[in-house]
């Protein structure tokens, strides 16, 4: 993949543009203190999802407004999911699926790095994604 210029800071970096600054500067080996954490959830695949207040901030305001208040729900959708797929484009990236109501899902889509994983996105959707199949097994 090729390197992507970040206008915030002027670096080039390898991560894509839609991983914000803060988890731009985890992705590239930082983290963020305690005090810019949200939430961070333990998965059933043995890895906790980290959630910034910033990347939290430009979900709910930017990307899915909807998601507002919503804190719980993709909490519980980290934690507890009914079905987990991995990214077709990113093997890095899985989305996790979690019911609610008939035919309705949200969605939390995490990228696990080596040594982290932060929340990219999340929604509510009518349609699980294509993608392998990872939990259950």
């Amino acid at each position: 993949m090729s390197g992507f210029s970040s206008s915030q800071d002027g670096a080039a970096n390898s991560c894509p543009p839609s991983v914000g600054i803060r988890d731009h500067r985890r992705y590239n080996g930082s983290v963020p203190s305690d005090a810019e954490v949200l939430f961070e959830v333990s998965t059933p695949l043995g890895f906790r999802v980290r959630v910034t207040r910033e990347r939290w901030n430009l979900i709910t305001t930017m990307k899915h407004p909807v998601m507002t208040g919503r804190e719980s729900s993709v909490k519980a959708t980290l934690e507890h999911p009914d079905e987990v797929r991995r990214s077709r484009s990113d093997p890095q990236v899985m989305l996790f699926y979690r019911a609610e109501g008939s035919s309705r899902w949200v969605c939390a889509v995490a990228k696990r790095t080596a040594d982290d994983a932060f929340l990219i996105t999340a929604y509510p959707t009518d349609a699980i994604k294509e993608g392998t199949r990872i939990w259950p097994s």
